[in-house]
């Protein structure tokens, strides 16, 4: 089994940037590829972006693409998510997620992900 751990979240003011940060327990963080979702309430959880397990290739939900971005440090066992001239609509709870490398189909695609965090507030006001 994989532990999710994020941190960084909090009240920032539109226009503000955070960082998020989700540490992997295990020595084969490696062989997951990593994703974050958001969820605002009454809302579905939606994609925000995710990072194959070399870091070589990125994927960005359309809402955000331009603002945020992911990144990780396998060494450290870390995903990082950048969120830069955060707006209010970009208010939710923040998720990290993991899945095998090997898994196929779309990062965007919630039940491919086997292991989730606890998820991070971040709060944007205008």
């Amino acid at each position: 089994q994989v532990q999710l751990v994020e941190s960084g979240g909090g009240l920032v003011q539109a226009g503000g940037s955070l960082r998020l940060s989700c540490a992997a327990s295990g020595r084969t963080f490696g062989s997951y590829d990593m994703g974050w979702f958001r969820q605002a309430p009454g809302k579905e959880r939606e994609f925000v972006a995710a990072i194959r397990w070399s870091g070589g290739s990125t994927y960005y939900g359309d809402s955000v693409k331009g603002r945020f971005t992911i990144s990780r440090d396998n060494a450290k066992n870390t995903v990082y998510l950048q969120m830069n001239n955060l707006k209010p609509e970009d208010t939710a709870v923040y998720y990290c997620a993991a899945r095998r490398t090997y898994i196929s189909g779309s990062y965007s695609n919630i039940p491919s992900y086997d292991y989730w965090g606890q998820g991070t507030q971040v709060t944007v006001s205008s």
